[in-house]
């Protein structure tokens, strides 16, 4: 394996010692394959004619209507079967809860028992996002809910939201991926893996308890309500507006006993609530318990500066890293008109003339996730085992839910291209191309000899993504290497 890596490293090395060469004028079949890669995870065999065939607006179009595509029966079959997705979410954290209280008594039985728990969640977890990337129609939707679970990011490693992120994802931020920013931006707000994560859970108006221990205001929701899922860091306001704005959600919490009991996810404690009066961005803040909070909400999911600050990152995310300044205002005013309908400022970005311009193809680096999962469907990979895929996303420093800040993961060029992570992606290349890792997808151990992709069935998946100089280099070299330069390309690195 060693040496087939060594080899594959010699001769990606001669694609990456020049930029890909930039698209002058952009046929149907590149159009086609710019918005598979951008509004989805990348071309599976077939996909870029299939697009082409229907024309790129209408496959737009479908994309932002995602309920009107029916899952493939397998894929449904799998996400049926997944328990911890289908368990409310007080079952999921009864488990998890009662699992560690046991590991306390430090018996081998019980550590035994809380990592199998905690395995198994999130095992489910991953598994569940990862097969709905791969294999979902809806690829639109799933860019999306990668998009914006980054943005109002939480970490699975933080205690208890090991067993919240899943119901996160499904009840909070899947269901309105491309709705209304401020039903979003409510339901992350209410959500226990947030109000965890982030401490509103237990900030509270200063006050004794009855053994003397002081109770007070925990500010790091506030904060990053402001800056990161909402006005963004230069808009203007002040660490008084931030302590405000904590005070106005004291109260906004969860009650443990409750959610496992009774499936409560939320609720508003009034005696922990600050019932002074605030002053918040200018405004005077009467005492109005939990409508305060809720105003705040309103306030900021149509504030012009949340307008400006999520159309960058949208522009960002779907163009290039430094996107045009006059698409971001277009899409700024269409937030504005529309009082943050995500799907309206979508097709503002989608219909731009800057989104389809060939400067644009290729101006993105694919983050760990995109590249793991492009490869994997231009592979065709079987959903079976899924954990090869994970694996490499751990190695390539972007596990799955596992950013430990609050603002989630970069999604440029200047995040992800060192000499180190592209060695590494090279060998997961040579792994996939060679046949290995899907072997070990589908058989437990190496008894069957694995079957190398066909690179001739490759490069026609990936059509006109592949310049003239990747194909003639690719051409060149010996044929059992030829797909893995495919997948270590930088044509195939970029998109």
């Amino acid at each position: 394996m060693k040496s087939w890596i060594v080899s594959t490293l010699a001769g990606v090395a001669m694609l990456h010692g020049a930029t890909a060469s930039a698209v002058t004028s952009a046929t149907t079949e590149q159009q086609s394959a710019h918005v598979l890669n951008r509004l989805g995870f990348g071309p599976r065999p077939g996909d870029i004619e299939r697009v082409a065939a229907m024309g790129v607006r209408h496959y737009i179009d479908q994309q932002l209507d995602p309920a009107a595509l029916a899952l493939p029966a397998p894929l449904q079959a799998r996400l049926d079967a997944n328990a911890t997705l289908n368990r409310p979410v007080g079952t999921v954290l009864a488990a998890h809860v009662a699992a560690n209280k046991q590991a306390k008594d430090e018996s081998d039985a019980s550590k035994a028992q809380r990592r199998a728990v905690n395995d198994s969640i999130t095992r489910d977890t991953l598994d569940a996002r990862v097969a709905r990337a791969l294999a979902s129609p809806r690829q639109l939707e799933e860019v999306m809910v990668d998009f914006w679970f980054n943005h109002f990011n939480v970490f699975i490693g933080k205690g208890n939201d090991r067993a919240l992120v899943a119901s996160y994802e499904r009840d909070a931020i899947r269901p309105y991926a491309m709705g209304r920013f401020r039903d979003l931006l409510g339901a992350t707000a209410k959500h226990p893996a947030m109000l965890y994560y982030l401490d509103n859970a237990v900030s509270s108006a200063p006050s004794q308890k009855p053994n003397g221990k002081q109770l007070g205001l925990n500010e790091n929701y506030a904060r990053e309500l402001m800056e990161l899922h909402t006005l963004g860091v230069d808009a203007g306001y002040t660490q008084q507006d931030v302590t405000a704005l904590a005070r106005m959600l004291t109260g906004w919490t969860f009650d443990q006993r409750r959610l496992i009991e009774t499936n409560e996810t939320f609720r508003f404690d009034a005696r922990r609530h600050d019932n002074g009066s605030k002053t918040w961005l200018g405004r005077s803040i009467a005492p109005d318990g939990q409508n305060e909070g809720e105003q705040a909400l309103d306030v900021l999911a149509v504030h012009p500066a949340t307008a400006h600050h999520i159309s960058y990152e949208l522009a960002q995310y779907f163009v290039q890293d430094a996107p045009p300044p006059a698409l971001v205002e277009r899409m700024a005013r269409s937030w504005e008109d529309s009082s943050g309908d995500i799907r309206t400022v979508l097709r503002t970005l989608f219909y731009s003339a800057e989104f389809m311009s060939p400067r644009a193809m290729g101006a993105k680096f694919k983050t760990p996730y995109h590249y793991v999962l492009s490869a994997a469907r231009a592979a065709d990979a079987p959903l079976a085992n899924l954990q090869p895929l994970l694996n490499t996303m751990n190695q390539l420093g972007m596990p799955l839910y596992g950013c430990q800040t609050p603002n989630g993961y970069a999604n440029t060029q200047e995040a992800w291209l060192n000499p180190d992570a592209l060695s590494r992606r090279i060998a997961f290349a040579s792994a996939l191309a060679g046949g290995r890792l899907l072997q070990a997808a589908v058989v437990p151990t190496p008894s069957t000899p694995p079957t190398p992709l066909s690179a001739a069935s490759l490069e026609a998946t990936l059509g006109s993504t592949m310049s003239a100089r990747t194909r003639a280099v690719v051409a060149q070299t010996a044929p059992p290497l030829r797909a893995s330069m495919l997948l270590g390309s930088p044509d195939f690195m970029q998109y």
